[in-house]
């Protein structure tokens, strides 16, 4: 949980400072790497000791972000990161499995997935992610000192559970139910739980935020229709036709699911002819529609792509173009 200390005299201020680090809106990576800037006078203290990041944090918008990496090993976590992929992977002392993705406001968690108050991007071959996010991932807790500019990170040792520290104890010295340590520690009931057992009593707030579900026959049928329609573009292409057919399916003007949408009217022709079935989606257009459905999205509010070489006339000439990624444009 995020704390702040500050004189009564500047509650005003504080209430400002709650506001931009707490709101729950997330951002594009690209408008956050824009708008970042260093935060070079901060302080950091990590378990009682001065801790160098291995680059300076990040202010967005009144948000503050860090490089995941070197907090995360100096909290007992390992690190890998898929350059493939563009993401990072993070075992915690907790044994809790992290991957972060640039530009993607999901996260996964123990294999679940919620949405980030921040999207985590790229910088110098850092990722950044909101200080409370990454924080409360790596079971420990912050503290903000506004007026010291001090940052205090300190890690949450694991309740071992035992006769005399019994999963009672332990939710109450938390301020927890039973429940919700069963629940976090990924029990089904309180009888699962043993003496000895080490368990998580740091909840991050993200598990209260989970992501859109989908199904993996949804994931495969636009796969399917991103190779069709642009398997031969960029990564960045083959992203924003997968973002036209997901926001079409949030767009009250169109159906309002993947399948519908691909097979509803006539833009889409392979989806009528066979060619649709018999699409191999290749390994950038996998990472691409998983991405759009992770909620990255570099085309915001576009519901149509087209090739100007070949659509013609008024209805498209009279479109609001976006983005023009490759051969295809992208408006709404």
């Amino acid at each position: 949980m995020l704390k702040l200390t500050m004189k009564v005299s500047r509650k005003f201020m504080l209430a400002l400072l709650v506001m931009s680090l707490l709101t729950v809106v997330p951002l594009s990576a690209s408008a956050a790497a824009k708008d970042s800037r260093e935060d070079k006078s901060t302080r950091v203290i990590l378990d009682g000791s001065p801790f160098e990041l291995s680059s300076p944090l990040h202010m967005v918008n009144g948000r503050m972000f860090m490089p995941a990496g070197s907090v995360a090993k100096a909290l007992s976590a390992s690190v890998t990161w898929d350059a493939d992929a563009q993401e990072a992977k993070i075992v915690t002392k907790s044994n809790d499995e992290v991957i972060l993705g640039d530009g993607v406001p999901t996260v996964y968690f123990n294999d679940q997935r919620y949405v980030l108050d921040g999207t985590p991007y790229l910088v110098d071959g850092r990722l950044y992610v909101p200080v409370r996010s990454v924080a409360e991932l790596l079971h420990a807790e912050i503290d903000w000192d506004m007026e010291k500019q001090t940052l205090t990170i300190n890690s949450v040792p694991l309740e071992e559970v035992s006769e005399e520290n019994t999963l009672a104890d332990i939710s109450a010295r938390h301020g927890l139910s039973q429940a919700q340590v069963v629940i976090r520690n990924g029990f089904s009931s309180k009888e699962s739980i043993k003496n000895g057992m080490k368990l998580a009593v740091i909840i991050p707030s993200v598990l209260e935020n989970k992501a859109k579900p989908y199904t993996e026959s949804e994931y495969q049928l636009l796969a399917k229709l991103v190779q069709v329609e642009s398997g031969y573009e960029s990564y960045e292409g083959q992203l924003a036709v997968a973002n036209v057919i997901l926001n079409r399916v949030e767009h009250s003007g169109f159906p309002n699911s993947i399948k519908d949408v691909i097979y509803s009217g006539k833009q889409f022709p392979p989806a009528h002819n066979g060619l649709l079935d018999r699409s191999k989606p290749n390994a950038s257009v996998l990472k691409a529609t998983k991405d759009a459905l992770n909620g990255k999205d570099n085309v915001e509010g576009a519901v149509y792509f087209f090739n100007p070489r070949y659509s013609k006339g008024s209805f498209w000439d009279n479109l609001s173009v976006v983005a023009t990624i490759g051969n295809h444009r992208f408006a709404k």
